[in-house]
């Protein structure tokens, strides 16, 4: 990094958002685009960050009583023909398999053997899962079912971003069946507040909770539930959903059991997931002008000792009180498991270095060198805050502390983005003051503007579409609090009974 330049991330945030944010990713080496238009190749940095997201969730659903299952990627195109309203919402991004193998032909390979019936690349399982229940339920006694999967997805996506919109991702989804419409709807609210969990106490992301208006409903869903997080251009992202499929599902795959009474039924299903966004949506959320930030409870690498040698003669003894440091550090625990530690002994300048975990993100860096060495200390520099300020501890005293800093991280970047969310989640009343809310002042900074508005809404889908285009913005979601109020809606002039949330969103 040059003398001139005051940040890592060159441009930053406040001149070029969406360039900014390639740049993290790029400097934090978390991912790069593929060969094939759409598809990423996600780097071990960013790979990691998905285990680790990986980890929480699956030990989260296991605790509710969920086990993992594998279903097929390819999906008979008759599946979702089954479910009108499923095909339609999914049609236009579907990948499809027509042929099940290639012959040369002219020096090229082209497509032969044309399959009986067209294959979906699975764009989400509710149709395959569906057809698996409706062959193992037969009676009450085998419900409920409760499963989640660790797949690939495809969608045909025509503007890719990487982690926030790309044609395959990675993600989860649970689906469930049940005896009663009571118990898919508590399994609905259930994971939707895992979710909420999740987000707060790992990711440190303020979200938002509540359900979606009907035009924004998961095609073929009664209810969708959602949680919406604010990033730092003050757009929303949907960080995660949970459906309500009602019986729409079970009814186009046939799941019926015999109920209690004799009679026959059919199950009350339920789906929910999360994706491979929320690297995205963290990214987004926390990171800074000078690289990426990675919470604490969700970060791979703890801590990175960067041991200085700038003279043979030391250099031995150096690295041997890094190594040690780092061991009694891995002796230590954060939430329940091993505070994680990296030593770095590439020969390589120590800026140089310490540079480069400040652009991946580790909360916590120690330098240690010759002058450390000889007075005991080590020096401490925290990711959340400048880069150039440090603390100088005595080595016996920093395994004891590094759980005590790191919960400290983590509590300032919720705090930091939940101070973020409200300064920028506004009660709008007017048309004007909405309209100017979402609309730039400054043309030259088009993200500077606009946030959460708490509107109010008559519950008209032409008062939505109206809005989306004349501004791009949408209803994120009918917030759970605070959102049951008598009032009138400022585009139709119509009572409304509650307000939700509009942003522009990813």
């Amino acid at each position: 990094m040059s003398e001139k330049q005051k940040c890592a991330i060159s441009p930053q945030r406040a001149e070029d958002f969406p360039e900014w944010y390639q740049q993290i990713i790029r400097a934090a080496d978390l991912a790069e685009n593929s060969e094939v238009r759409g598809c990423m190749v996600i780097k071990p940095w960013g790979y990691a960050l998905w285990e680790r997201m990986q980890a929480e969730l699956d030990r989260m659903f296991k605790e509710t009583g969920h086990r993992n299952a594998y279903f097929p990627l390819f999906i008979p195109l008759s599946y979702l023909e089954k479910e009108a309203a499923h095909v339609e919402g999914f049609a236009k991004e579907c990948a499809v398999v027509t042929h099940h193998r290639l012959e040369a032909k002219d020096g090229k390979l082209v497509p032969s053997g044309e399959l009986t019936e067209p294959l979906v690349v699975r764009p989400t399982s509710e149709t395959i899962i569906g057809a698996a229940y409706a062959r193992w339920v037969k009676s009450w006694r085998d419900l409920p079912i409760l499963l989640n999967q660790w797949a690939n997805v495809v969608r045909w996506e025509m503007r890719p971003r990487l982690f926030l919109r790309t044609a395959e991702f990675l993600w989860q989804e649970g689906h469930t069946a049940h005896e009663t419409r009571e118990e898919a709807e508590i399994e609905t609210m259930k994971m939707l507040r895992v979710y909420e969990t999740f987000a707060r106490d790992f990711l440190a992301l303020p979200v938002l909770t509540g359900e979606k208006s009907e035009s924004e409903r998961f095609p073929g869903a009664l209810r969708t539930y959602c949680i919406e997080a604010m990033v730092q251009d003050r757009k929303a992202i949907q960080a995660g959903t949970s459906h309500f499929l009602g019986q729409n599902f079970s009814k186009a795959a046939g799941i019926q059991f015999q109920g209690r009474d004799g009679s026959l039924q059919h199950a009350w299903t339920t789906s929910w997931g999360v994706s491979t966004r929320l690297i995205g949506t963290l990214i987004m959320a926390h990171s800074d002008d000078d690289g990426l930030m990675m919470p604490p409870r969700i970060a791979h690498t703890h801590v990175v000792i960067l041991p200085i040698t700038p003279k043979e003669d030391s250099k031995a003894a150096v690295l041997e009180a890094a190594e040690s440091l780092a061991q009694a550090i891995r002796a230590t625990t954060f939430h329940g498991s091993a505070v994680s530690v990296e030593v770095d002994t590439r020969d390589l300048g120590g800026g140089v270095k310490s540079w480069e975990y400040i652009k991946k993100g580790v909360p916590i860096r120690l330098e240690i060198g010759p002058r450390d060495l000889a007075q005991g200390t080590a020096a401490l520099s925290r990711r959340d805050h400048p880069h150039k300020d440090k603390e100088f501890l005595p080595v016996a005293d920093i395994p004891s502390r590094i759980a005590g800093i790191l919960d400290e991280i983590q509590s300032a970047l919720l705090a930091r983005a939940t101070s973020f969310r409200d300064t920028h989640l506004r009660r709008l009343d007017t048309k004007e003051e909405f309209y100017a809310f979402f609309t730039p002042a400054n043309a030259e900074k088009p993200e500077a503007h606009g946030g959460f508005a708490l509107t109010h809404w008559n519950g008209s889908a032409a008062v939505e579409e109206q809005v989306k285009n004349d501004l791009k913005v949408t209803i994120r979601c009918i917030p759970f609090e605070g959102s049951a109020e008598p009032g009138v809606c400022p585009f139709s002039g119509e009572p409304s009974q509650q307000r939700v949330v509009w942003a522009k969103s990813y």
